[in-house]
C-alpha cells in the first residue's frame, strides 16, 4: 500500500483539523435557550432560594439562561396548574414541593392538574426540615412551656403558615392534636410574609423551614423552640429537637423536585437529570444548601423520581383523610 506523501499527510491533517474546528464552532455557536423555572411561592421563601441557587448552577453547566418565575397561591397549586398547561418543549420546568404534589390534590376541590399524569419527573433536589419559632417576647422557651401557656391562655396564641394545606399548616395541625392545644391558624401566601408578621409580633408562632427562619433566629428576631427533625441541624446546633423534648413522633419536613410538563421529550429530561446530578454533587451547592438549612437529596433516575411522586401522593392522601382538613 502506497504511503501518503508528506504534502498529502499535511492536507489530511488540515482537513481533519478544519472539520473539528467547524464542529467546535457549531457547538459553541448554538444559541442558548431561555428556561423558566416556575416556583409556587414568593421571593425569599425556601423553595425560591433553592430555585435561584439551581438556576445559577444549571446555567453554568448547560450554557442556557435560567429565569426563576414566582407564581404564588393555593400552596403551590396555581404554579402546578400553570406548569401542567405549559408547552412541553423543555423551556419550562418547575421546582415543586411535596405539598403541591401530594397533599393539595386531596385538600382542594379546584386544583387544575393531575399530579401523576400531568408531569414528567426529573429528580429530587433536597429536603427542607421545619423549625418551630416564636416572637422573642413570648413567655416560653421550649415546647413544654408553650403547651402549658397555651392551655392556661386559650385563644391567645396564633400560628402562621405558608398557606392552607402546606406542610407548615398540616404539620402544625398534627402537633396541636398530639399535645392537646388550640391555636388560631393564620395562612399566608408563602412563608416570608408569615414570618414577617411573627417578627413584628402580630402572630405568635410559626412552623417553617429552617431555610426561612434561620436568618431571623441568628439575628435574634425570632426564638427557635425546636427543630422538627430526628437530629439537630448543623446550621442551628444549639436548638434542641422535638425528640429531645419528649415528642419523638412529631417530625416535619418537605421535599423539592424538578418536574417538566407531561410530553417533554425524553432526551431533554435525561439531559436535565444529568445536569442536575452534576450540580448536586458540586461542593459549593452542598455547602450553600447546608447554610440555609436544606439537606441535599437526589434521585437515581427520573423513573425513580416518578415512582416517588406516586408513593408520596398515596401516603399523604391517607394523612389528609385522617386530618379532616378540607379546602375549597
Amino acid at each position: 500500500m502506497t504511503q501518503p506523501t508528506h504534502s498529502r499527510r499535511k492536507m489530511l491533517i488540515a482537513s481533519v483539523s478544519a472539520g473539528l474546528c467547524a464542529l467546535v464552532h457549531a457547538e459553541s455557536s448554538k444559541a442558548a435557550e431561555v428556561v423558566r423555572i416556575i416556583v409556587g411561592f414568593p421571593p425569599g421563601q425556601a423553595t425560591d432560594i433553592v430555585a435561584r441557587l439551581l438556576a445559577e448552577k444549571l446555567q453554568t453547566i448547560t450554557g442556557d439562561n435560567y429565569i426563576v418565575e414566582n407564581r404564588p397561591g393555593q400552596g403551590g397549586s396555581i404554579a402546578m396548574g400553570l406548569t401542567a398547561k405549559s408547552p412541553a418543549d423543555g423551556t419550562i420546568m418547575m421546582l415543586t414541593h411535596m405539598s403541591a404534589v401530594a397533599t393539595n390534590p386531596h385538600l382542594y376541590k379546584s386544583v387544575r392538574y393531575d399530579s401523576i399524569n400531568d408531569f414528567e419527573a426529573v429528580g429530587l433536589v433536597c429536603d427542607l426540615p421545619f423549625v418551630l419559632v416564636c416572637h422573642p417576647s413570648q413567655p416560653f422557651t421550649n415546647i413544654q412551656e408553650l403547651i402549658s401557656f397555651a392551655k392556661n391562655h386559650p385563644g391567645k396564641l396564633t400560628h402562621a403558615s405558608s398557606g392552607n394545606g402546606t406542610v407548615s399548616h398540616l404539620a402544625m395541625e398534627e402537633f396541636k392534636r398530639q399535645v392537646g392545644i388550640d391555636l388560631l391558624h393564620v395562612p399566608y401566601k408563602g412563608s416570608a410574609p408569615g414570618l414577617t408578621d411573627v417578627v413584628a409580633g402580630q402572630v405568635s408562632l410559626a412552623l417553617e423551614t429552617a431555610a426561612g427562619v434561620q436568618p431571623f433566629v441568628k439575628s435574634g428576631q425570632l426564638r427557635a423552640l425546636a427543630t422538627a427533625t430526628p437530629k439537630r441541624l448543623s446550621g442551628m446546633p444549639d436548638v434542641p429537637t422535638t425528640a429531645e423534648q419528649g415528642f419523638a413522633d412529631f417530625l416535619a419536613a418537605t421535599w423539592l423536585m424538578l418536574i417538566y410538563p407531561h410530553g417533554t421529550p425524553s432526551p431533554r429530561i435525561t439531559a436535565t437529570f444529568d445536569a442536575l446530578s452534576t450540580a448536586m454533587h458540586t461542593p459549593d451547592v452542598s455547602a450553600k444548601l447546608s447554610q440555609i438549612g436544606a439537606i441535599g437529596r437526589t434521585s437515581s433516575s427520573p423513573q425513580e423520581a416518578a415512582a416517588y411522586i406516586r408513593s408520596e401522593y398515596n401516603s399523604w392522601g391517607d394523612v389528609v383523610k385522617r386530618s379532616g382538613v378540607s379546602l375549597d
